[in-house]
């Protein structure tokens, strides 16, 4: 890839840990971790001095008293806003995707995944779109099947490839659509949800039941 690579904030309570991921991601040409942190705090702390690109946050730190994943993104939406989160856990879990959507969180990634699976998340995540695991995203697009939804069938169409972590481009070309009518449609699932970002609008979805994720 072409330009800077991209700057990246590891977030985990295990040394061993960060030393591993930092070691897998600098492998890659387009990717430079910045800085670790090995609390949730840190982790805030040190995205809003540093503006790294994005955040690799671990969803669950140790017992030692301090915040977890979860509050910190909450946290680097007010400190460090425009910083997008990557979660990267053992856990796969409904109420844990759902709790990391509705935090902010732009990409869901399991540890036992393959590289591959995270550095896709890393970088469609930084790019704007949502960074979710391939387990995680089969459960998300299985669609219920109730009838009365307040979302159309081609808005459901819509969300269910957002929540593939689609660009606007490919959900118009997925769909045999314009990129116009994919930006209508946006304009209006995010005006139904009540949501501003394709992360707000997947959380919103699943909390509806439109996207399903048992």
């Amino acid at each position: 890839m072409s330009g800077a690579p991209l700057r990246l904030l590891v977030a985990d309570d295990h040394a061993v840990v960060r030393a591993g991921l930092r070691a897998l991601l600098e492998g890659e040409p387009d990717l430079e971790v910045a800085a670790e942190a090995g609390s949730g705090e840190d982790a805030v702390r040190l995205a809003a001095r540093l503006a790294p690109d994005l955040v690799l946050m671990d969803l669950r730190f140790g017992s030692g008293g301090g915040i977890d994943g979860i509050e910190a993104v909450r946290r680097l939406a007010a400190e460090a806003p425009g910083v997008p989160v990557v979660m990267l856990t053992s856990y796969s879990g409904r109420a844990d995707v759902v709790r990391a959507l509705e935090a902010g969180a732009r990409g869901y990634v399991l540890k036992a995944g393959p590289p591959e699976e995270l550095f896709r998340a890393v970088r469609g995540a930084a790019a704007g779109a949502l960074g979710l695991a391939s387990e995680v995203v089969g459960e998300l697009v299985a669609q219920s099947p109730a009838p009365e939804r307040e979302l159309s069938g081609r808005e459901v169409e819509v969300v269910r490839l957002l929540a593939e972590g689609l660009s606007n481009r490919a959900i118009a070309e997925a769909l045999f659509l314009s990129e116009a009518t994919v930006k209508t449609h946006l304009v209006r699932v995010y005006r139904k949800l009540g949501a501003d970002n394709r992360a707000s609008a997947v959380s919103e979805a699943v909390r509806r039941g439109l996207l399903d994720l048992t």
